[in-house]
């Protein structure tokens, strides 16, 4: 790789922009000689901002044009938020490296400094995903949710110009962004779990490219990926996307790992949860073990409304 030039594909958000830094500075540090640039991709995600992500429908909101220019060669990888990232990559495309995850909750940012449990009856939360406001009214019923979506300098603002009584963000964006200061609670995992990957930078690239997997590769955390890769595997059980709210959040614990996995009503009337351990070894078996008790426990019939059919059996044992 000695003095080539390298061009990673991102998004242009802040956020995006910080992540795609990130790895071009620990790039840099283990090959100097290095040239790279960044290549800016508006997606489809960024450019519908007045509709709710459940709305718009589709995978890949976030990816699909960054994609395209890594199979036309106008990017050699794509740096991404993990919890953006479909479960099946185009044909020729992978994912190369997942980095190590910050911390994956979400923060509660209230414009009196009021926690949770102690927002006024009836409070006005902003939030942008199904899966934090099926959780928020599953232990608020009496709460008001209003989909909040653009970026995080523009949520804060909202909230700051009284919109909003709070409004729920991911902490990793908010620390990598300064914004820490202003986290006035980390949400509970047993009151919210977190999207799949959250926390963690996830690096995409062709498959054919030897050099650039091997150099990327190096970026890899273990640990991070194993976790990542049995959240991931839950999901593609459950075949989940924006439409349908589905968390799952996975650790390395005593050398095994530890995941607790949800499925809710877009409501929040029902959450289906249950938690299990498994080697670090089979990721992906862990992953889909727990999706298939949580079909067994009434998952399935909360999908199958919101899909208007059925998930199907798994055609092995790789659940048992």
């Amino acid at each position: 790789m000695k003095g080539k030039k390298l061009v990673i594909g991102t998004r242009g958000s802040k956020l995006a922009l910080w992540q795609a830094e990130w790895v071009r500075s620990q790039l840099l540090e283990m090959e100097p000689s290095l040239e790279i640039e960044l290549n800016k991709i508006k997606t489809t995600g960024d450019k519908i901002l007045d509709v709710a992500l459940s709305q718009v429908g589709g995978k890949g909101l976030f990816v699909k044009e960054i994609e395209e220019a890594l199979l036309e060669g106008r990017a050699d990888i794509a740096v991404h938020s993990m919890k953006d990232v479909p479960t099946e990559f185009p044909e020729g495309l992978h994912l190369a490296a997942i980095c190590k995850r910050e911390v994956p909750g979400d923060a509660l940012v209230s414009k009196n400094g009021a926690r949770f449990r102690d927002l006024p009856q009836g409070a006005h939360i902003g939030t942008s995903s199904l899966r934090r406001s099926c959780q928020l009214l599953y232990a608020r019923p009496d709460l008001k949710i209003t989909s909040l979506r653009g970026n995080l300098d523009t949520r804060l603002r909202k909230l700051d110009e009284g919109a909003f009584d709070a409004i729920v963000l991911a902490v990793a964006g908010m620390k990598r962004l300064g914004f820490e200061g202003r986290i006035t609670e980390i949400i509970a995992p047993q009151v919210m779990l977190p999207a799949i990957g959250q926390g963690a930078v996830g690096i995409e690239c062709r498959k054919d490219d030897r050099e650039i997997n091997a150099l990327v590769a190096r970026l890899n955390h273990q640990e991070t990926a194993v976790c990542v890769r049995a959240e991931r595997a839950f999901l593609l059980r459950l075949e989940g996307g924006c439409q349908v709210p589905i968390a799952a959040y996975a650790a390395v614990q005593d050398g095994k790992i530890r995941m607790e996995g949800l499925v809710g009503s877009p409501s929040g009337e029902k959450v289906i949860k249950n938690g299990r351990e498994g080697s670090p070894e089979a990721p992906e078996a862990l992953g889909t073990g727990l999706a298939e008790s949580l079909l067994g426990r009434g998952a399935g019939e909360i999908l199958a409304e919101v899909y208007g059919r059925p998930i199907p059996p798994v055609e092995n044992d790789i659940a048992t």
